[in-house]
């Protein structure tokens, strides 16, 4: 009898499981697959895409959800895919990594990057808060601008305890300067004189995105393109060390508003899973336990999540709270990328 009835608790469990988080993670999909086919027809008609997948998704949602409030039978299926698959994308995200080509790159420009990712941080961020914009989506801004853009705002965001509506908020605005950068920089070339190099440094060093960084460069010639992209991975691998002394600085944060209640260390608060995660496949990608075709495959998984999860996101979003803060983000996000392209203009002329 016992038996029989440990086996009914299964499929009872399972349609549980569906009845809750299907409905919203379904509507997430369906979401982001118009992202998909706006990024596929962007290729089709221009070669490259302007504006990605996820930021198509991002946006999609947001719409949805300025008309359509979604109901209790929504709303479960579309938290987990805002942050539990967005937390495995980050986590995979580590797999496309290689220490190696890092280290061939040599050690003055990498500590120029490195650098310039963290002043980037704090300047940043203290434009936002001079702004008078909430402490979180500051730092959302700071490390979007500084490290890769939506990647980087994606990552931080469950780390720092950010709201759907400050991760929507920092992409979108985010999103358009990426456009306008991916149109605009090469337009640099004969203005400052730059060679193929120095200009592939100039993008990886303010473009948000990997692929905006080739449709940046490709104009400019293959050396372009491929120096433009070390250095844009370069800036990614930051983003490891960048989530890792977040997530200790929001548990220091945590910790000492709690004083004198007896609260101990969490260590899942201070290195939330993702992160040693994250660490571990960068790791084994360097050391070639995971061949290139896995990696690939990876790759793809990963984005898939990604845009899905940006899907959630928008789908939780209230316009109306963007719209209180649209011209103090627009101006953080616009003067941050403006002394990031002075910052690295300097740098390019002296390598």
């Amino acid at each position: 009898m016992s038996k029989f009835s440990n086996a009914s608790d299964i499929p009872t469990g399972l349609r549980s499981f569906a009845t809750r988080y299907l409905p919203g993670l379904v509507l997430c999909v369906a979401v982001s697959l118009v992202g998909i086919a706006a990024q596929a027809a962007e290729m089709r008609w221009f070669g490259h895409p302007y504006v990605e997948a996820l930021v198509v998704a991002i946006l999609a949602g947001t719409a949805i959800r300025t008309f359509w409030e979604p109901s209790t039978r929504w709303q479960a299926g579309i938290a987990l895919g805002a942050k539990q698959l967005l937390e495995v994308a980050i986590m995979l995200l580590g797999a496309s990594l290689s220490f190696s080509t890092i280290a061939a790159s040599g050690l003055i420009l990498v500590v120029l990057i490195v650098a310039i990712v963290f002043a980037m941080i704090g300047v940043s961020f203290m434009i936002g808060r001079a702004l008078e914009l909430p402490v979180r989506l500051s730092i959302l801004i700071a490390c979007g601008n500084s490290i890769c853009g939506n990647s980087a705002i994606a990552a931080v965001a469950p780390v720092i305890g950010a709201s759907s509506d400050d991760v929507a908020s920092s992409i979108a605005f985010t999103a358009v300067l990426g456009v306008l950068m991916v149109l605009g920089l090469p337009l640099l070339i004969p203005l400052m004189e730059l060679s193929a190099a120095q200009y592939g440094v100039l993008a990886g060093l303010t473009v948000y995105a990997v692929p905006q960084v080739l449709a940046a460069t490709v104009p400019a010639g293959l050396v372009s393109t491929q120096v433009g992209t070390l250095v844009k991975l370069i800036r990614v691998l930051m983003l490891g060390p960048v989530v890792l002394a977040l997530s200790f600085v929001s548990w220091r944060y945590d910790l000492t508003s709690r004083q004198g209640s007896g609260t101990q260390i969490d260590l899942h608060r201070l290195v939330p899973w993702f992160i040693p995660g994250f660490l571990v496949l960068a790791t084994l990608r360097s050391a070639g336990f995971l061949p290139a075709d896995w990696s690939s495959s990876i790759a793809d998984v990963t984005t898939v999540l990604t845009i899905i999860s940006m899907a959630a996101l928008g789908l939780g979003v209230d316009l109306r709270t963007i719209a209180k803060v649209g011209m103090r983000v627009t101006a953080a996000v616009s003067l941050s990328l403006l002394v990031l392209l002075g910052i690295s203009s300097v740098v390019v002329r002296f390598l």
